[in-house]
């Protein structure tokens, strides 16, 4: 057996390979770190022997100590784990992803029609009712299926409102300390229903910033929906400064409202500090911007270090990721909702969703396919803080194995996940949790 050959791999990592991790004080982070310092399987050495990382031709014995690629020798007694001359993929990271909402698993919910927020709002409260499983059930359901897939990180949005109190919010953290040994995770206190425009939310929000379960307070499009900018976004920056705690804010709106709203937020990020801290989920305002107008955007989300999500949900609202990273922005790329009463699509498989961002942007070239699995993997990565799952000695050992010729092929192709790998140790095989 010969260790993996950083020499070797480097071109094809670099491939990948994105602009390094922020800090983050996220508990998907700690516990990535927590991981990664040995404190999961600690002492352990692996080798995953006759595996093509990043579709390299010639197969290498990949070896695996505390978590971590090694490119030394293995250790007197490592396990050794059969690849079969599989190719060797990084994890990805789903960005923006919904648990708590999920009817996955369950039996089929037949949707009514609805024309705005305010009604698939209504919505969700009809179908939390209708549930009989409760949160952490179905949302464990909908994670695990997400690990299985290959997802090593995942940012959860949890619904807050009076009308559920804190019961999403502690069901996906269940569902959480069921996965901590496949998947880390961020969770963040979403005001789906307002933040002011429904009357005990912010007092909510509150109870969730102290109770310890999240890392972000979030908010949703404060012009549109909450009809109140200011008091919204002053509620929703001043529990994060007060608790430790991340933003991250639904924006949705395509006009002059949402380049208001991305200016507001811009303007607090710098008041208090809080850069590096704070994420805009969806920003569909972006894409319809002139080209000076989003290189003035994005030069200023660059110095302060605010990210962005995307779903990729079409070709006029994906984000230009290409423009933003060049002005230091990290993107990350996301689920959305999951067969839940907004839609009954969706499937958590970030495979699936790298495709269809290369489907909506309407790439060709092999390395355009490349730059998308980018942004799945090592995109989230940035977003959430974590370190770049790409086969440098140091890197955390989470990836997939796949059969396949490489990355392009594995984005058109969505091939099954024969084994997932998370710090190490393998989670899941054909599709199943192990």
């Amino acid at each position: 057996m010969t260790p993996l050959s950083r020499r070797g791999m480097l071109a094809g990592a670099a491939a990948l390979a994105g602009t390094g991790a922020a800090l983050s004080s996220g508990s998907a982070a700690a516990a990535a770190d927590a991981r990664e310092s040995g404190d999961r399987g600690h002492g352990k050495a692996v080798v995953f022997r006759d595996v093509r990382p990043l579709g390299a031709r010639k197969p290498v014995d990949l070896t695996v100590v505390d978590g971590r690629i090694s490119d030394r020798p293995a250790p007197k007694g490592a396990k050794v784990v059969e690849g079969g001359g599989r190719v060797a993929l990084p994890s990805l990271v789903d960005a923006h992803i919904h648990p708590d909402k999920t009817t996955w698993g369950g039996s089929w919910v037949t949707r009514k029609p609805a024309s705005g927020i305010a009604d698939y709002v209504a919505q969700d409260v009809e179908l939390f009712k209708s549930q009989q499983r409760p949160v952490g059930e179905r949302a464990y359901g909908l994670m695990a299926h997400a690990v299985t897939r290959g997802t090593r990180a995942m940012r959860a949005h949890a619904d807050v409102a009076p009308a559920y109190d804190l019961a999403g919010l502690e069901g996906v953290a269940h569902a959480r300390d069921r996965l901590r040994h496949a998947l880390d995770v961020q969770i963040v206190a979403f005001p789906q229903h307002g933040v002011v425009r429904t009357p005990g939310t912010a007092e909510l929000l509150e109870e969730a910033a102290r109770s310890g379960l999240v890392d972000f307070i979030g908010g949703i499009d404060p012009i549109s929906f909450d009809h109140a900018m200011d008091e919204q976004l002053d509620l929703v920056f001043g529990l994060a400064d007060r608790h430790g705690v991340g933003v991250d804010i639904h924006l949705h709106d395509r006009d002059e409202k949402g380049t208001k709203v991305l200016r507001a937020i811009i303007d607090r990020t710098r008041a208090l500090s809080l850069q590096g801290k704070v994420t805009v989920s969806h920003v569909f305002c972006l894409p319809n911007l002139s080209d000076g107008d989003l290189g003035t955007m994005a030069a200023d989300l660059g110095e302060l270090d605010i990210s962005l999500t995307t779903v990729a949900p079409n070709e006029s609202l994906v984000l230009p990721i290409a423009e933003l990273n060049e002005h230091g922005v990290r993107v990350g790329l996301g689920s959305d909702g999951v067969r839940d009463a907004w839609s009954p699509f969706g499937n958590a498989d970030m495979l699936h969703r790298t495709h269809i961002l290369g489907w909506v942007t309407d790439v060709r070239l092999d390395e355009e396919l490349t730059d998308c699995y980018r942004v799945g993997a090592h995109g989230g990565a940035d977003v959430m803080g974590l370190k770049h799952a790409d086969f440098t000695p140091g890197a955390p050992a989470d990836f997939i194995l796949v059969r396949g010729e490489g990355v392009p092929q594995a984005i058109v192709d969505m091939p099954q996940r024969d084994m997932v790998v998370h710090g190490g140790r393998v989670v899941a095989r054909d599709g199943e949790l192990v």
